[in-house]
């Protein structure tokens, strides 16, 4: 599972068990974790007395001066890179903070979709009810600083971090907007904005396609609640769950999720322990008798509790799964969350499907492989790439593979940028009412990406199939 899987279901004893992160929250100091624990008293080992001392020298007689908080935050993370472990890490204060946040069901900012372009940070859409929408914010805007640092050189990260904050806070961008114009300042109140990660829709004979991008603190509230309106709308007859790419998640709510179509009493998963010293076994807790056929999608990126899900629906209650062999990720993590914000993220369990398989690296097989078109695969092109005549390499061939697949054909050497790539570039620029250059540059890249998307969606061969597998079955 990928490690941005965090809390499952928390228990009286004050642990979160988790698949990718069991979590357990303390409130003890960091070195009383990582120095003085109560099984393993680390001080009286003789190699404490050598971490000890470069501690002591680096802190005292370092050039360049260093920090308690410095030295201890690299003590733990090179403990945690000695292990060799792709999943076991240590992140310190504002990265521990920001990796326990990704699973809350909100975050306090503004309500506002943005996107980078060369140095550009503009504004894609604005939310409803939000900040940005009371205070004027339009889509086109662009930001050139935050509370007066400008933004110049910084990441999009960077810019999120500046506008999020606390609730009520007031945060002032500098806003431009319409070429020539002078830069306006507004002042807005950080609320708190809601992470939505459940969509629905209601496709042809009564299938409803439900999609969970990741398992957040409010999915499972918010997959009853689309569920529930594909059911008021009396046409429901059986659901397409699309999993696609779902990195995981809180595995509370993928085991509520799981158990409104799971049987009563019917396996999820089990947890095993170092050295199989103990074994937690998760059961459907079904309230209402589930009726109705299920598909399940998956590809190559649907990993952890998405992993989970799919497996328990394919093994405890006899629903197909089409798409590709998912990411394989069968470790389960426990997260500290430290006071400072910290987070000490250790790899310390596996977990088995319902019937007893470790997909640790093999992933969840699907009852159907489905490959989607070539183009689905087509990585997008680095921000802030420039491609123009001459310019060869990885990136030109995606570019003209991106343009053959909307249908500019060039017979051009692949991988080069020649004349035939810009004669295709330059039409496809013109088709769109981007500046015709006939160069690459971020706008025709999002364009691009964006229009490939648009066609994704209408050539889904393995939603497709989902649609023919329900139609049979309803």
């Amino acid at each position: 599972m990928n490690i941005n899987d965090a809390q499952i279901r928390k228990q009286p004893s004050g642990v979160w068990y988790a698949i990718g992160a069991v979590v357990l929250l303390l409130a003890g100091f960091v070195l009383g974790m990582l120095f003085g624990g109560a099984r393993y008293p680390i001080t009286k080992e003789p190699e404490f007395k050598q971490l000890s001392n470069a501690y002591n020298r680096i802190l005292n007689d370092y050039l360049d001066g260093a920090t308690p908080t410095q030295l201890i935050n690299g003590a733990a993370q090179g403990m945690t890179a000695s292990l060799e472990d792709p999943y076991s890490q240590y992140l310190a204060g504002e990265k521990g903070e920001q990796y326990t946040e990704s699973y809350e069901g909100q975050v306090y900012g503004i309500g506002a979709e943005i996107r980078q372009e060369e140095n550009l940070f503009i504004i894609q859409s604005v939310f409803k009810d939000t900040p940005a929408e009371r205070g004027g914010l339009l889509p086109g805007d662009i930001i050139s600083g935050v509370d007066s640092v400008e933004l110049q050189g910084k990441s999009l990260q960077d810019l999120l971090g500046l506008i999020r904050g606390e609730e009520g806070e007031a945060v002032t961008l500098t806003i431009l907007r319409g070429s020539g114009s002078e830069p306006i300042e507004m002042t807005l109140k950080r609320a708190a904005i809601p992470i939505h990660t459940v969509t629905s829709e209601m496709l042809e004979n009564g299938i409803g396609h439900v999609t969970i991008t990741r398992f957040g603190q409010n999915t499972a509230v918010e997959f009853k609640e689309e569920l529930a309106k594909l059911k008021e709308s009396g046409e429901l007859k059986s659901l397409l769950l699309d999993l696609r790419s779902n990195p995981g998640g809180l595995l509370d709510s993928t085991q509520e999720i799981a158990s409104v179509m799971i049987p009563k009493g019917k396996k999820i998963l089990d947890i095993v322990y170092k050295e199989e010293r103990r074994t937690v076994s998760l059961v459907s807790n079904q309230k209402e008798e589930w009726k109705l056929p299920v598909v399940v999608l998956v590809n190559e990126y649907s990993a952890s509790a998405s992993e989970v899900l799919s497996s328990a629906l394919q093994e405890s209650a006899g629903f197909k799964i089409v798409g590709k062999q998912t990411f394989g990720k069968g470790v389960v993590q426990q997260f500290f969350s430290y006071p400072d914000g910290s987070v000490l993220i250790l790899t310390e369990a596996q977990w088995k499907t319902p019937g007893g398989a470790w997909i640790n690296k093999q992933g969840v097989t699907p009852d159907y492989k489905v490959e989607l078109p070539a183009f689905a695969t087509l990585r997008p092109l680095p921000l802030g790439a420039k491609l123009a005549i001459g310019s060869y390499g990885d990136d030109v061939s995606a570019l003209q593979a991106m343009l053959q697949a909307l249908g500019y054909e060039e017979t051009g050497l692949k991988g080069l940028f020649d004349e035939e790539t810009k004669a295709a570039l330059k039409k496809f620029q013109s088709d769109e009412g981007l500046d015709a250059t006939g160069e690459f540059n971020d706008k025709t890249g999002y364009r691009l990406t964006e229009l490939l998307r648009e066609k994704l969606i209408r050539e889904d061969t393995q939603l497709q199939k989902g649609v023919e597998l329900l139609k049979a079955a309803s």
